[in-house]
């Protein structure tokens, strides 16, 4: 099975919640960065800088000396956001937290949006 198939089985799923980070989201994370890091690898960009919140990551894609910030909200609170209403934008490095404007896309679209995200160079 692939991987986005993996990921779709959490479309409408309730995450647990509590001062501990739940199980469930830590696999369901570990998956989603693992789907990331397939589409990376296929296109020669490598992940940098990622960082695990409570229930939410943001990491940044690199491509040479270019770099692209994502993030998911907090998945709790935002029921499937995180499949269609992904954060992504331009960075100027691996610790650039504010960058270029913010764009939002879906996970189905995303191997296509950073490609052209990439080919703009900003």
């Amino acid at each position: 099975m692939d991987k986005l198939s993996e990921l779709r089985k959490y479309l409408d799923y309730e995450f647990s919640t509590g001062v501990c980070t739940g199980e469930d989201y830590k696999k369901f994370q570990n998956k989603y960065i693992n789907y990331l890091r397939s589409i990376c690898k296929e296109r020669g960009w490598e992940i940098v800088n990622v960082g695990r919140g409570h229930y939410y990551f943001s990491l940044f894609i690199k491509e040479n000396d270019n770099y692209i910030y994502l993030a998911i909200h907090d998945v709790r609170y935002n029921p499937n956001s995180w499949y269609n209403n992904i954060l992504v934008r331009h960075a100027k490095h691996e610790k650039d937290y504010t960058g270029g404007c913010n764009r939002y896309t879906g996970l189905v679209k995303l191997p296509l949006i950073l490609t052209n995200m990439f080919k703009e160079r900003c």
